[in-house]
C-alpha cells in the first residue's frame, strides 16, 4: 500500500484542474501543464482535490500509484508557486552571465561555454558566481541545473566547479612528500 498515493492532491484557489481520460491538465497563475497517466493508475476529482488510484493490486500498479501522485502534486505546485534551483560556482576566474537567450559560462576552459536557455525556463545570475534557475516544470528545471553542473562538476581536491547550493563536496587530501 502506497503511503504517498493514499493522500489526495489538494488544488489551491486560483488553480483549475481537469481530467480527460488519462490526461490531467492543470492551469494556474504561472502557466499550464499536463500529464498523461500510466495505464496502471486512474485519477478522479473529489471535493476540490485530485485523487490517484491504482487500477489493480499488482506490484507495478502500486509502484506507479505513488509515482504518479507525486507527479500530479508537482504539476499543481509548479503552476501555483513554481520551482527554483540554485547553483554556486567555485574557482578563480570562474563566472557566469546571462546574455540574451544564452548563459555564458567561464569555467577554466580555453573557451567560454555557451548554454542556450530552453523555453519555459528562466535563468538569472544575481552574482557572477551564482545561478538561479526557475520554471514551472520541476523535471525541466532539474534537468537544466544538471546540464549546467555537468559542464564542470566539483572536483574533490580544491572543490572547484559548479555545484548545487547546499551540496556537500567530499574533499580529498593531496599527495604527501
Amino acid at each position: 500500500m502506497s503511503r504517498v498515493g493514499k493522500r489526495a492532491v489538494s488544488v489551491p484557489s486560483g488553480v483549475t484542474a481537469s481530467i480527460e481520460g488519462q490526461t490531467v491538465k492543470v492551469k494556474g497563475p504561472k502557466g499550464a501543464l499536463q500529464l498523461v497517466l500510466h495505464d496502471d493508475v486512474s485519477a478522479s476529482m473529489e471535493e476540490g482535490a485530485i485523487k490517484v488510484d491504482p487500477r489493480s493490486e499488482s506490484k507495478r500498479a502500486r509502484a506507479m500509484w505513488g509515482t504518479y501522485r507525486a507527479l500530479v502534486a508537482n504539476l499543481v505546485t509548479g503552476v501555483s508557486q513554481g520551482f527554483e534551483k540554485r547553483l554556486e560556482i567555485t574557482g578563480v576566474g570562474y563566472r557566469a552571465a546571462v546574455q540574451g537567450k544564452n548563459l555564458q559560462l567561464q569555467l577554466g576552459y580555453s573557451h567560454d561555454v555557451v548554454y542556450p536557455i530552453p523555453d519555459g525556463i528562466t535563468v538569472v545570475t544575481p552574482r557572477p558566481v551564482e545561478i538561479v534557475i526557475t520554471g514551472i516544470d520541476r523535471q525541466r528545471v532539474g534537468q537544466v541545473a544538471a546540464e549546467i553542473r555537468g559542464f564542470r562538476p566539483p572536483e574533490p581536491y580544491k572543490g572547484k566547479g559548479v555545484k548545487h547550493a547546499g551540496e556537500y563536496v567530499f574533499r580529498k587530501e593531496g599527495k604527501k612528500k
